[in-house]
């Protein structure tokens, strides 16, 4: 694994314009950058692929956990919920979308440092953009991404179970460049599948006494969201999911998932695991004397902070009213200065590629650049 200094494809922009990927510059900053890439061998390919799976495999099983022992109250869910998202994971309510962080360094064991499993971004840029990078700046090498197809695979398992007639509204907040490009993506995913799509913003969405209703007051049936369930629990009109009347991906099991206490719950299931780092709910001595504080529902890093011997970083914001926990300090690996971070992706509870993020700071964060990835598959970088 190594970082690439490369140049940019001539007319980079416009190539990134009509893919419409448009948000190549957030707030001033580079958001996406071809002056560099990451290399990797097959065989590290193939242990990201491996610890992915693992990874999820496990996670399931800390679902079962939460629920078979009812541990709302630990996970910060209001109780009230508990019947319901019970209801969604016994019935096998499918799941689309999530992607691991990953800190890896080519040598040691990929360590697991959260699991973006309820409305993960930065999607469209691993699925397609980079992509489309790899056959013009290396086309004699290959990329662990197959996410494309994979997502057109679960759309059309989706399908399999609705009516003919059925409709999915994909419900984002259309001001933020990276949630419409993510919500836009995966509608077209889904109209490839054979889908029928219909977008509307989170504002739009209606309730008619009964169920969800766009602004056209049809029943939404299935919602595709971008907009976390630990909000949605919290809204006035959240308690209306529990009449279980339109469906929803991710769905409902998945706060289990999305949530930082899934850390400590993890490392006391399987304590030791090569791929997950020591976590509790407070502070512990087995932490050592660096660790990471994080808030339980917590966003692009906000609340952050690092702790260690000549080490610390701290990142505001308005997470961290339902608890924080603490997880021993792993440090990214650092290229040309850069902490690079591993995003691997889950698409229908399968490893289906990576995209890489980098930042001059330790914490990543939503203006954290993406890098474009590639590997040799004759074996070499």
């Amino acid at each position: 694994m190594r970082r690439e200094s490369i140049s940019p494809r001539p007319g980079w922009q416009q190539k990134l314009e009509q893919l419409g990927f448009d948000f190549y510059v957030l707030d001033s900053k580079a958001y996406w950058t071809e002056q560099a890439c990451y290399a990797f061998t097959s065989d590290q390919i193939d242990e990201l692929e491996a610890t992915t799976e693992e990874l999820h495999g496990i996670c399931l099983k800390a679902v079962e956990y939460v629920i078979a022992n009812k541990l709302w109250e630990r996970m910060r869910i209001p109780p009230v919920w508990g019947d319901y998202i019970e209801r969604v994971w016994r019935r096998s309510d499918p799941t689309l979308v999530g992607r691991f962080d990953l800190a890896y360094d080519g040598r040691n064991p990929p360590k697991l440092l959260e699991y973006n499993a309820d409305t993960p971004t930065a999607l469209y840029e691993a699925a397609v953009v980079q992509w489309y990078w790899l056959k013009d700046a290396k086309p004699d090498a290959d990329q662990f991404n197959s996410i494309h197809e994979k997502l057109i695979e679960a759309w059309r398992a989706i399908l399999a179970r609705l009516p003919p007639e059925g409709l999915v509204h994909f419900a984002r907040f259309e001001d933020h460049p990276e949630d419409l490009a993510t919500s836009e993506y995966l509608r077209d995913t889904a109209l490839q599948a054979g889908l029928a799509g219909k977008p509307i913003s989170v504002a739009q969405i209606g309730w008619n006494g009964r169920r969800f209703t766009d602004p056209d007051e049809m029943p939404i049936q299935v919602m595709s969201k971008l907009y976390p369930w630990e909000w949605m629990v919290r809204e006035e009109f959240g308690i209306h999911v529990l009449t279980d009347t339109t469906a929803f991906l991710e769905p409902a099991w998945k706060m289990i998932l999305s949530n930082k206490m899934l850390l400590p719950l993890l490392w006391e299931g399987f304590p030791n695991h090569r791929n997950l780092l020591p976590a509790f709910d407070s502070e512990h001595p087995d932490l050592g004397r660096a660790f990471v504080k994080k808030p339980i529902f917590g966003r692009e890093g906000h609340n952050v902070t690092v702790v260690g011997p000549g080490v610390f970083d701290t990142a505001g914001g308005n997470y961290g009213t339902e608890g924080f926990v603490w997880q021993a300090y792993e440090p990214l690996p650092v290229f040309d200065g850069n902490h690079a971070l591993v995003g691997s992706w889950v698409i229908d509870g399968k490893a289906a590629g990576i995209g890489m993020r980098e930042d001059e700071r330790r914490i990543t964060h939503n203006n954290s650049r993406f890098v474009p990835h590639y590997f040799d598959p004759a074996g070499g970088v």
